[in-house]
């Protein structure tokens, strides 16, 4: 738990440290381009590397992988602190972020793979529930922090680097903390000598399987597909948002305001997402895994553009609670979705298959928004055509559990006929 906690405090710590030298240095102008390339270092790793991480770790000590995964990173913040100070970073910032990410899928897998060795059977349910829930919070904790040393420090390279060299040391603290177990305490109990292409090849295979078993079993694909659409909307906002407030809701030239701003649509954002696992249980008992995500979808089609639209401050801010609701509420919806209509043989390479999409969807949303939103973020078109897109996922899914409902029925006198 220490292992985990550190590492991921350092990982929101990063993550702010990215943004602000993206989008907020003084001395740079922040384009949507330049976020979408932020966005993909995030999370093009956990899309491309995710399914094939298992292959490894069932290779690997466990513990070795958190020890020298948390080395390998604390090094390479060393790294891009050093360049942020020298003015020498941009193509060598991003190829340190991309690492460091990259690594950290091995070291979140990791850590989920060695939960069993750690805690008693009867425990593992709770110890899923609270570790997880615990790593967010610290990394949310993280980001704080380093708005806060963002804020104190003056705006520029020396802040970024600041941060940047604070994630460093926090991974160290983590590694540190993963070298207190015994190598073998972690697992695997035995090391698998399966050559690596065909550990590969055979993962690659399972996909495949699980796409085809996914695709026979259509509640849970359309809940997929609706989940994947609502987060490319979700993309597209976060990189509008983060452009109106450097340029729409500050002065440009005002950093700090800037992040002050985010701040809040981030906590707001944040709050929407707590709310929504507040509702979503009850919700789905009254209307339904499907009737939830139409509510959902046609929810955030409506309040998107009569609140963005104005590209007034409070209004989008409220947005951004409300939007984060919806999103959040139908991906909970999606999960259970998945869950109960996927063979338990199949689940975890359906999930894989669902890492890769919910990721893939929010990079392609900022390469989009790359190409489509002005400087300042004000884009109505672009908000216009993201209600359009929420309408169509509550048309098109109330349509497809219509369809579902008289394949259903018109199987039942078939197999009464059978028998």
């Amino acid at each position: 738990m220490a292992t985990r906690l550190t590492s991921q405090l350092a990982d929101g710590a990063f993550q702010v440290a990215l943004a602000s030298y993206v989008v907020f240095s003084p001395e740079r102008q922040a384009t949507p381009a330049k976020i979408a390339s932020a966005l993909a270092v995030l999370l093009l790793p956990y899309s491309l590397l995710g399914p094939f991480t298992g292959v490894l770790l069932d290779r690997w000590r466990r513990r070795q992988v958190l020890l020298r995964a948390n080395l390998l990173r604390a090094g390479l913040a060393a790294a891009t602190a050093a360049l942020l100070l020298t003015s020498r970073a941009d193509w060598s910032f991003y190829a340190a972020a991309l690492l460091v990410t990259a690594v950290n899928r091995f070291v979140l897998a990791g850590l989920s793979a060695s939960l069993p060795h750690t805690v008693p059977a009867e425990k593992l349910i709770t110890a899923n529930a609270v570790a997880p829930t615990a790593g967010t919070v610290a990394a949310t904790l993280g980001g704080g922090a380093a708005l806060v040393v963002q804020l104190v420090v003056p705006p520029g390279s020396g802040a970024d680097a600041a941060v940047v060299a604070i994630a460093g040391a926090l991974y160290l603290v983590s590694a540190g903390c993963a070298a207190t177990m015994p190598v073998a305490l972690l697992g695997p109990a035995r090391v698998r000598r399966i050559p690596l292409r065909a550990a590969v090849a055979d993962t690659a295979r399972g996909l495949r399987d699980g796409l085809r078993h996914l695709a026979a079993r259509r509640a849970a694909a359309d809940a997929l597909a609706a989940v994947t659409a609502m987060r490319f909307c979700y993309g597209v906002l976060t990189v509008t948002m983060l452009m109106l407030c450097r340029y729409a809701f500050n002065d440009p030239s005002d950093t700090a305001a800037g992040l002050r701003t985010l701040g809040l649509a981030v906590g707001l954002s944040g709050a929407g997402f707590f709310v929504a696992a507040l509702i979503t249980p009850s919700a789905v008992r009254r209307l339904g895994v499907d009737g939830w995500i139409v509510a959902c979808a046609a929810a955030a089609a409506v309040l998107e553009p009569l609140l963005g639209l104005t590209f007034r401050q409070a209004p989008v801010l409220a947005a951004a609670f409300f939007v984060g609701i919806a999103t959040q509420g139908v991906k909970i919806a999606t999960d259970t979705a998945v869950q109960s209509g996927v063979d338990d043989a199949y689940r975890g390479r359906v999930f894989a298959l669902y890492d890769m999409l919910f990721n893939g969807a929010y990079v392609a949303a900022a390469a989009l928004a790359a190409l489509v939103l002005p400087a300042d973020g004000r884009a109505p078109h672009v908000l216009a055509a993201l209600a359009v897109l929420y309408a169509l996922v509550a048309a098109g899914h109330a349509l497809g559990r219509r369809r579902r409902a008289r394949l259903n029925v018109t199987r039942v006198p078939q197999s009464s006929k059978g028998s």
